[in-house]
């Protein structure tokens, strides 16, 4: 029991790590697109999301966090500017929680524009914006805690058909562990990779799953021949 507790407090500190980064350059190719699309304040004009209602209800809420930000840059845009009263696009990226910036991503109606945000990641913005969603909830599990690697999926990301090397190494759609971590893992290791050639991340998570038993990992929705498909080689 305690080697599992181990393992899984492993798991999340590497996933926290990965979802961190992916993150990052979502939240930067987030508001460059904004703001070459409609300059530093662009990101309040209603025409562009598709619902309006969740439009005021995304500002609402992110007025209120900068209302009461004690981030220093948040702070010195309160006291120099009263119009526009919320910050500029790099400035709110900046602080959004992880689960703000797949709303606010996921509620752009120009289909081209979340298209652009989505290519530094390397998938299409169809794939995109419920695999935010999905990692938002990863995230959440992670930093509450939460065991994390047994636990099925109710919001479970879309399942890309290219590139062909990401597609072979999926659990497809109703194979035993489609609903498990493994899919997670799979599409987090790719996502490292696109958002940092350099990255080491899947070389570290094989390392922490060579510590666990192989009976466990059928249990996190692993394939017998997992280690043989190509993202892990």
């Amino acid at each position: 029991v305690t080697a599992l507790y181990e393992f899984d407090r492993r798991l999340r500190l590497l996933l926290l790590n990965a979802i961190e980064r992916i993150e990052v350059a979502v939240r930067g190719s987030w508001a460059y697109a904004l703001a070459q699309h409609g300059g530093p304040h662009g990101y309040l004009d209603a025409a562009l999301y598709t619902n309006r209602r969740q439009f005021h209800d995304n500002l609402s809420r992110l007025a209120r966090e900068v209302g009461t930000s004690p981030e220093t840059y948040i702070d010195h845009y309160r006291k120099t500017y009263d119009d526009p009263a919320m910050p500029p696009v790099w400035m709110v990226a900046e602080m959004m929680s992880f689960g703000q910036l797949s709303r606010w991503y996921s509620s752009l109606d120009d289909r081209a524009l979340r298209n652009v945000i989505a290519q530094p990641m390397g998938l299409p913005e169809a794939l995109l914006v419920p695999l935010l969603k999905h990692l938002s909830i990863v995230r959440n599990s992670c930093a509450h805690h939460a065991r994390l690697w047994n636990r099925g999926f109710l919001i479970r990301p879309k399942l890309p058909n290219k590139p062909a090397n990401l597609a072979a190494t999926l659990q497809a759609p109703g194979g035993g562990g489609s609903a498990l971590l493994y899919n997670s893992l799979v599409l987090i290791g790719f996502l490292a990779r696109k958002v940092d050639p350099a990255s080491t991340w899947v070389a570290e998570l094989k390392a922490l799953l060579a510590t666990h038993p192989t009976r466990n990992l059928s249990m996190m929705g692993f394939p017998v021949e997992w280690a043989g498909r190509p993202l892990w080689i």
